[in-house]
């Protein structure tokens, strides 16, 4: 019923008119109190935007750079009182500041006049020397100084900022300038190096080439110089079937242009050097995409790449290459054993210590004569573990996992260079890690029991240790808690190294003697520990300092556990409150969603982005984030595969019970006003509530949705509903696949929805929110649509714009504020101009 709003008092005057007096008027005064009109507080939601958080929170957790030569690692670390750059020795038990930030900021003023103090030290690229008895860096000035590669200094953008750079000797804290230097250009993304840098592999014109280090390092320098000398390896390399990359992302124009340039070959090198080998895709057959950007520079442009849909009959197909680099010759490897097969080699895993190598090479996971890979059928249920033999090019299948949904697998872990194998599994309805010989036979089961095996993080081959991380294990925790643990090859000694009923989070060093242990929960201040192998603490690092949050009026957000809508699962959430909540007010409900299979979106450790929990709230919402069957990979397989078969609407009751429940404990929410969005699967998740329970949900924000995944990529989409194979009897193989779409239910809308698009996007392609926005129109639905003009699948820089946008619709439809959308700027409310030197 619609409300007429009054101010407090008002007057009334009637005139009366009788046939039998003169007309009279009486005047009332009316001083009953009326309500107000309903406002969303928009002040209190700015107050919490991206760019004004970058100035409440800074580092919550401890990065380390671990060092070559022994196991101390550094890491800087910022407060609201600047940085501070920290040395740490874990076997002295020691944490030192690498400098006096006020002394090192006098001198650095010293030298390029222009003033610097101890909170405000902007030191770039900071690396420590071979010896680890110095470090580098650099320091931006405000002198102007011609570009290297230019000579007109009126030319447009032909000036820069010059740069300083430094030598600073450690232990005599002494600081040097390194005179006439010139800034080196980053490592050019088109480079594989050799692991012993002889030869740099890149393609041009769909075909690979190479150049020694010589060549490489003029390159560089300036990738134009005309005394490069490259040699070209291949000659049939063509657009969609390449040797490395298509120039995936470019416009047509743009592509057009760009093929002569060098683009990155993705290529990954044996440990000598002498071999390297290739994932080459056929996608010639596969089906063009298109999307339009209106808003380029001149002509809107064109953008044409290949989409495989699902149920598609043309496939990629994929192929893996070998090539002996000194013989300049390759060979096509046999990996053929499904029918539209997925092939994809392993890289070796990266060292810790070489995180500030930018040239460090790519390798692949094995050693000089064996090379690792996985091969996937097209309806995901089967997948083989394989090694190839280089100086044969056999190709062996060590493992094969077989499940009648969608099976999975991870990078295996080699034990003396693959004598044995360490092999990730959900084969008993839980991942857990196996241990086989180099063979293929499984000699044990490692771990096991109802909690979830994540990742290998280190294997210690001499003492036969695995480390690893797991969720689920630890009684009466958030059973998505991740910790690190340790256990024997077989299966004994099995150890939990960083207890405490937080989420976890972890960087070990490569001999795996220490680690970082940064642990926090939703609603609790962030801390970083130094531990050893042996799960005992060396020393404490930091402690996050929320103090300018905490300052602003932020309230932490609050966990909770329900039932699912089966009355048995448990589901875990986050209610999010406005940091002004009053428990005797009513207040709507916004669910924020993301189905899965990936992941869930609902935030285990504190969380520097706040954009759709927090800060949604403050409007005057009750914001929730809770789980769904069929959500998170990290639990059991039976969890994450709930929705198989049933992609539009698997995770829909669940959300609705969860709503339901909180309701019923809480006084505060409105169970009448319940909102939901979502971006991606959200965006999809979002319209689907609103048309599977239209009495339920009456708003929804919809962004970006893959709302008809009939139309959506096929990896995703025949992985996690599912694609039916069928041979007939003369071995012919074809693949058919039926889903429910959203726009199947365009007639059940009742409530408030609106749908935001990137016209640009090429991950879920506008499509998909066009044909709901027919099939609403032709149901004779009133609703809302945004186009994001020249945005991909993220909004890229309207992000703030969409989330406005998103705000004003249910501040309209849920709290009914009709007046304040108008009298806010969008570009004013948050903007932040900052003065730069």
């Amino acid at each position: 019923m619609n409300k007429l709003y009054l101010p407090l008092a008002a007057v009334l005057t009637v005139f009366c008119i009788n046939s039998d007096v003169k007309a009279q008027t009486k005047t009332f005064t009316i001083t009953e109190s009326v309500q107000q009109a309903p406002k969303a507080n928009y002040l209190l939601a700015s107050r919490f935007s991206p760019t004004k958080l970058k100035k409440m929170i800074y580092s919550t957790d401890v990065d380390p750079h671990w060092l070559k030569l022994s196991n101390r690692f550094w890491y800087v670390y910022e407060t609201p009182s600047g940085k501070e750059w920290y040395l740490v020795d874990p076997a002295a038990k020691s944490k030192k500041k690498i400098f006096d930030n006020t002394k090192l900021a006098a001198e650095i003023t010293t030298v390029i006049r222009d003033p610097f103090d101890a909170t405000h030290l902007p030191l770039q690229n900071l690396k420590f020397s071979a010896d680890e008895k110095h470090i580098t860096f650099e320091v931006q000035s405000t002198i102007d100084e011609l570009k290297n590669d230019r000579k007109d200094k009126k030319a447009a953008d032909s000036m820069q900022k010059k740069v300083f750079y430094f030598n600073y000797e450690i232990k005599n804290s002494k600081l040097t300038e390194i005179p006439n230097y010139t800034r080196p250009k980053a490592k050019p993304i088109w480079g594989s190096v050799a692991p012993d840098s002889s030869a740099i592999i890149f393609t041009r014109n769909y075909n690979l080439y190479w150049m020694d280090k010589e060549n490489y390092k003029k390159a560089v320098k300036n990738e134009e110089d005309s005394t490069i000398v490259e040699h070209q390896l291949t000659k049939d390399g063509v657009k969609f079937y390449p040797y490395g990359s298509n120039g995936d992302g470019e416009n047509n124009e743009e592509n057009e242009k760009n093929n002569k340039k060098r683009r990155r070959a993705n290529v990954l090198w044996s440990p000598d050097a002498k071999h390297f080998v290739l994932n080459r895709i056929d996608s010639r057959k596969v089906k063009d995409l298109w999307v339009i950007n209106n808003v380029a520079p001149g002509r809107p442009t064109l953008e044409t790449y290949k989409y495989h849909m699902p149920g598609e009959k043309d496939a990629p197909v994929f192929e893996v290459l070998l090539f002996d680099f000194a013989a300049k010759s390759y060979k096509k490897l046999n990996t053929a054993a499904f029918k539209d097969q997925t092939v994809s080699v392993w890289p070796a895993p990266l060292l810790n210590k070489d995180r500030d190598n930018e040239f460090r090479p790519s390798l692949w996971l094995g050693n000089n004569s064996k090379v690792y890979f996985q091969r996937t059928s097209r309806d995901l249920k089967r997948i083989d573990v394989c090694m190839v033999d280089i100086n044969t090019g056999t190709v062996t299948s060590l493992i094969d996992e077989r499940f009648n949904t969608y099976v999975e697998v991870t990078r295996p872990g080699l034990v003396n260079e693959g004598k044995e194998l360490i092999h990730w599994s959900e084969r008993d309805g839980w991942a857990h890690f196996y241990l086989f010989d180099g063979n293929g036979k499984l000699k044990n089961q490692i771990t096991k029991g109802a909690f979830h095996c994540e990742e290998i993080v280190k294997i210690d081959d001499k003492n036969r240790v695995l480390y690893f991380t797991a969720n689920g294990r630890e009684p009466k925790e958030d059973p998505y808690y991740m910790h690190l643990y340790r256990v024997n090859f077989d299966g004994s000694g099995m150890k939990l190294l960083n207890p405490g009923d937080f989420d976890h989070s972890i960087s070990m060093n490569d001999e795996a003697k220490y680690f970082v242990n940064n642990f926090s929960r939703v609603n609790t201040v962030p801390k970083s520990v130094l531990m050893d192998n042996n799960g005992r603490v060396v020393m404490d690092l930091e402690t996050a300092d929320l103090s300018l949050l905490m300052a602003s009026g932020y309230k932490f957000p609050e966990p909770f556990k329900v039932k699912a809508d089966d009355g048995i699962t448990d589901l875990y959430g986050v209610m999010y409150k406005p940091f002004d909540f009053d428990s005797n007010k009513k207040y709507p409900v916004i669910e924020y969603v993301y189905p899965g299979p990936q992941t869930e979106a609902v935030n285990k450790a504190f969380t520097k982005s706040m954009d759709r929990t927090e800060r949604l709230a403050q409007f005057g919402y009750i914001v929730v984030t809770v789980g769904n069957r069929g959500g998170h990979p990290a639990r059991s397989k039976r969890y994450h595969t709930y929705g198989y078969g049933n992609l539009r609407d698997y995770g829909l009751a669940d959300k609705k019970a969860a709503v339901e429940q909180l309701a019923d404990r809480h006084s505060f929410i409105d169970i009448s006003k319940v909102g939901i969005t979502g971006h991606s699967g959200g965006g999809f998740m979002s319209t689907a509530a609103m048309l599977v329970y239209p009495d339920f949900f009456k708003a929804a924000v919809s962004n970006a949705g893959n709302h008809d995944n009939s139309i959506y990529n096929r990896w995703w989409s025949e992985k996690h509903h599912g694609v039916k194979e069928s041979v007939t009897a003369k071995g012919d193989t074809t693949f058919t696949y039926s889903i429910d779409k959203n726009p199947d239910l365009a007639k059940n809308l009742k409530g408030h929805l609106l749908l935001m698009t990137g016209d640009v996007d090429n991950n879920v392609h506008p499509a998909n929110t066009i044909r709901v926005a027919n099939a609403l129109m032709r149901a004779g639905k009133r609703f809302e649509l945004s186009i994001i003009p020249g945005q991909r699948h993220a909004f890229g820089d309207l992000t703030e714009y969409a989330f406005w946008k998103l705000a004003d619709h249910f501040n309209k439809y849920l709290i009914g504020d009709l007046s304040s959308p108008g009298q806010v700027n969008i570009l004013e409310i948050d903007r932040e101009i900052e003065h730069k030197r």
